[in-house]
């Protein structure tokens, strides 16, 4: 009896689980109505995906919004203190969105950013920020919005227009 329930079990759970995946299921995409170019002879479909390949391609230099990304760089480096001691390091790399042709003037603006953006990262770090599961949307999205309103403070609302986290490490020690 003893091995048997845990068999029991397993089936009454898989097939609760199929079940609700059945119940829960999405409705499916209606096909659109593809329709043909005259002077190409291709299909909207096809003439899109082609378009977007074209678009993401490694030899395009810039972002097809106006937008260019100048990636910061010096990782930013947060320690953090549990009884007056450090007990892990973050390691952050950013970049920032800027307008065509304001790569110059983020770059000339760095150790501004950097000060605006390590009293955010050491705030943040202060209330426990880092802590447990940091890395979660809820998270990352309270500091890219403070991390954005720093650039804008300090380079014009104008010219920055987000700020983008590219890689988080955290080392305990």
């Amino acid at each position: 009896m003893k091995k048997l329930l845990p068999i029991v079990m397993l089936l009454i759970g898989s097939g609760a689980g199929v079940g609700a995946g059945i119940f829960l299921r999405p409705e499916p995409v209606q096909d659109e109505v593809a329709s043909v170019d005259a002077e190409t002879g291709a299909t909207e479909a096809e003439s899109e995906t082609a378009d977007a390949q074209a678009s993401n391609s490694l030899d395009d230099t810039e972002p097809a919004d106006g937008m260019e990304y100048v990636r910061l760089p010096n990782q930013f480096v947060v320690p953090l203190v549990d009884n007056e001691r450090i007990s892990a390091l973050v390691v952050m790399s950013l970049s920032i969105e800027v307008a065509i042709g304001n790569a110059e003037s983020v770059l000339d603006k760095e150790p501004k950013l950097r000060d605006g953006f390590l009293r955010v990262l050491f705030d943040h770090a202060s209330i426990g920020g880092f802590d447990g599961a940091f890395i979660n949307n809820e998270n990352l999205d309270v500091v890219r919005r403070k991390l954005r309103d720093v650039a804008k403070a300090v380079m014009g609302s104008d010219v920055a227009k987000d700020v983008l986290i590219f890689e988080v490490a955290r080392q305990d020690y």
